[in-house]
């Protein structure tokens, strides 16, 4: 796994990137799992769950002009989460606790709307990471390219071998480096596989959280 949490991709990592955008398309959906069948594959671990941070508002516009300007949370100069968005993410946190999902690692790119919705679930430890960033702050990354690059990479590593990897980004950077677009809030559930692979395996909104909790329990 490429592990980068701050500042410019390494060099060295460029060729690896480069190789992973030579070996042609990844993330191929194969039959999702719903229901019980996708709550049962969560709680045996090893897949990664990229969440696109929960809804904002839109009345409010990013204004990246350096690096790290990303990370302000002030409404005036980059687009926050609406008070719906933040509810939502309790919310989806705690259906995540109810089904006893188990999550060993949560990254997020450093933005404060999804550094906050991160937080907010509640899943553990929240470690910023700029393996997701922003598509809008390619260029300060290497590019769109080494981007899409280095989420595949990240998509395509296993996470614990009992536990799940929580990823909270961007909906331009899944649908550029996976076959999906989640709407805010929306997690896609994706397989790793061999040869830097991976699969999408399911798709969760977050009306959907509570109504697998409920599921589970009946």
């Amino acid at each position: 796994m490429i592990s980068v949490l701050s500042g410019i991709i390494p060099v060295r990592m460029m060729l690896l990137l480069a190789c992973l955008l030579a070996a042609g398309p990844l993330g191929a959906a194969d039959a999702l799992l719903t229901d019980m069948a996708l709550v049962k594959a969560l709680r045996a671990g090893g897949y990664n769950l990229y969440f696109r941070h929960v809804s904002t508002d839109w009345s409010q516009n990013d204004d990246v002009r350096k690096v790290d300007d990303w990370r302000s949370c002030d409404p005036l100069r980059m687009r926050q989460l609406s008070a719906a968005g933040r509810a939502a993410a309790r919310a989806i946190g705690v259906a995540m606790r109810r089904l006893e999902i188990p999550v060993d690692e949560v990254l997020a790119s450093p933005y404060c709307r999804t550094v906050e919705t991160a937080k907010l679930m509640e899943l553990g430890e929240v470690v910023e990471s700029v393996q997701v960033m922003n598509l809008r702050s390619a260029d300060y990354f290497g590019g769109r390219a080494s981007v899409v690059a280095s989420a595949q990479a990240l998509l395509a590593s296993a996470p614990g071998p009992v536990a799940n990897r929580v990823i909270v980004a961007h909906g331009n950077v899944a649908s550029a480096a996976t076959p999906a677009y989640p709407g805010e809030g929306e997690a896609l559930v994706f397989e790793p596989g061999a040869a830097g692979e991976f699969v999408l395996r399911g798709r969760i909104t977050p009306a959907e959280w509570e109504r697998l909790a409920e599921l589970a329990a009946e």
